[in-house]
């Protein structure tokens, strides 16, 4: 007779049934079974512990399910060389609004609603460590050009180097970002929609070029029940090459609201007004824009 034989035949039915951990348990604690290879001879297994929930990694995945926000592994966009300038210098069409010229900051505000604190120098302003700056107007479906530059010479590698944003709301972020020879995650480089798609290329200049983007986006809108009706809509030309085409963003930009924590993947927050307001991001790296216009796209008006 095995050691298990003599188990089986001397402890209770119960013990190998769905009470069978606890009595088990007793058993041992009270000095029955004293020898290690008892309990290797136990047949019947121990209920297993459920497995923990891995919610982090799944909480980051894209709606697509293939890359994790952020992902290192995603293939990075094609480099090409741009353009020599294509619009740069443009000037504001007649039913645009001029934002930046070089005059001063009468249209813009710090994130808080107090004076914009950026200096401005000859015909640019340069982000500091006082914060965002963000326009005091608000626009629906519109198009808007800016030009900016990061530092020369660079300083920092990945997200540390040459780092802001055209953030629209506070809630939907085209990167700014040296990726001249600067290797980061592809949804983190210039021209990405941040977090959710990199550009279609890397259409990027060497640090201290003025560069430019041309962005289009549509707002996105909700029913009178509340439910998302229009996802947002964008397309960037980043130095005159098309690198997002009608983008529908799948949300927020991960860590720039309370709605996606960093990290995370993108939905979109409680319904908004579609006229947004444009926010220049301060990431501690000294970036500066130039020549900021924002004109209506009057999407409908001619149907």
């Amino acid at each position: 007779m095995t050691i298990n034989d003599i188990i089986v035949a001397a402890v209770p039915r119960a013990v190998f049934h769905g009470r069978s951990s606890r009595l088990f348990l007793s058993l041992f604690l009270s000095g029955l079974l004293l020898s290690p290879c008892i309990l290797l001879a136990q047949t019947t297994p121990l209920p297993k512990a459920s497995p923990t929930p891995q919610s982090d990694h799944h909480d980051s995945l894209e709606p697509g399910g293939k890359w994790s926000v952020h992902d290192d592994k995603r293939p990075q966009p094609q480099v090409i060389t741009p353009g020599n300038t294509f619009s740069q210098g443009a000037p504001a069409p007649s039913d645009a609004e001029v934002l930046f010229n070089g005059h001063g900051l009468a249209k813009w505000e710090s994130v808080n609603g107090a004076e914009a604190g950026w200096p401005v120098q000859e015909d640019y302003v340069s982000s500091t460590r006082v914060g965002g700056i963000r326009t005091r107007g608000t626009w629906e479906d519109f198009q808007l050009h800016v030009e900016w530059a990061s530092p020369n010479p660079p300083s920092g590698e990945g997200q540390g180097r040459g780092n802001s944003g055209i953030l629209i709301n506070d809630m939907y972020e085209i990167q700014v970002l040296d990726s001249y020879h600067s290797p980061t995650y592809a949804d983190g480089q210039a021209a990405a929609v941040y977090g959710q798609s990199p550009p279609l290329v890397n259409a990027s200049k060497p640090p201290g070029e003025w560069q430019t983007y041309d962005i289009l986006f549509e707002s996105p809108r909700w029913n009178e029940k509340g439910e998302l009706v229009k996802k947002a809509v964008v397309t960037v030309l980043h130095n005159g090459v098309v690198v997002q085409n009608h983008y529908e963003l799948v949300g927020c930009t991960d860590g720039i609201n309370p709605a996606v924590p960093y990290h995370t993947a993108s939905k979109y927050p409680l319904p908004h007004n579609p006229k947004v307001f444009i926010q220049l991001q301060d990431h501690t790296n000294p970036v500066r824009f130039r020549n900021i216009w924002i004109r209506p796209m009057h999407l409908g008006e001619n149907l």
